[in-house]
């Protein structure tokens, strides 16, 4: 974010709100992951040793679902405090506009000083969100990486399905809806990870 640059910092603003929503809607899906892990737990029990395999994956879906929530819950702490950096920011510009304004109709104030302490600030808070901005990242990529395995257990959920004799229509109908709200999750990190509040320098 350029220095002093309030159409940046408001844009930025923007963007993590929109980043925010997407997560929200993450959130919620990962919710229902775990519900339908839970009724597919019970589903392959009453299958029997048919579907032992089917049990297996569908804990571990359920296992995926929450350490996904709280890798989504760890994206949304750090956009809460980038929206605070950039409200920071917004304020400090307006101030040092302010400041700088004074210091130039009056030399010898006190505004001198002033503006100097107040760009600093800008410096140190400008620094702290573009730390913040690269630790999003990070957390992105985990989450990409997490959602790929997720992808995995629901993929090898559809294949253990077709073994639940019985019960394996109701299996694979329950595997075919993890399958695709995992990529449903996959495509929203996806477009997280282009948007350009993420690949921004």
């Amino acid at each position: 974010m350029a220095r002093g640059d309030v159409s940046t910092a408001g844009t930025d603003l923007l963007r993590i709100v929109r980043i925010n929503e997407e997560i929200k809607s993450v959130v919620n899906v990962a919710f229902k992951i775990n519900i339908m892990a839970l009724n597919a737990i019970f589903l392959a029990k009453r299958a029997g040793t048919a579907a032992l395999g089917f049990g297996v994956l569908s804990n571990e879906l359920r296992v995926f679902s929450q350490d996904l929530r709280t890798c989504m819950l760890t994206l949304t702490e750090l956009i809460h405090s980038s929206v605070g950096e950039v409200s920071v920011t917004l304020k400090n510009v307006r101030r040092t506009r302010l400041l700088r304004e004074a210091a130039r109709m009056a030399p010898n104030s006190p505004a001198g000083a002033a503006l100097a302490r107040c760009e600093d600030e800008n410096h140190r808070h400008q620094a702290k969100f573009q730390l913040l901005r690269r630790q999003l990242k990070r957390a992105l990529e985990d989450a990409f990486q997490m959602v790929e395995l997720g992808g995995v257990l629901a993929k090898s959920a559809k294949i253990e399905a077709a073994y639940g004799q019985g019960f394996a229509g109701a299996l694979a109908q329950v595997s075919g809806e993890f399958d695709g709200i995992v990529e449903e999750i996959r495509n929203s990190l996806e477009s997280l990870r282009r948007s350009t509040f993420v690949t921004a320098r």
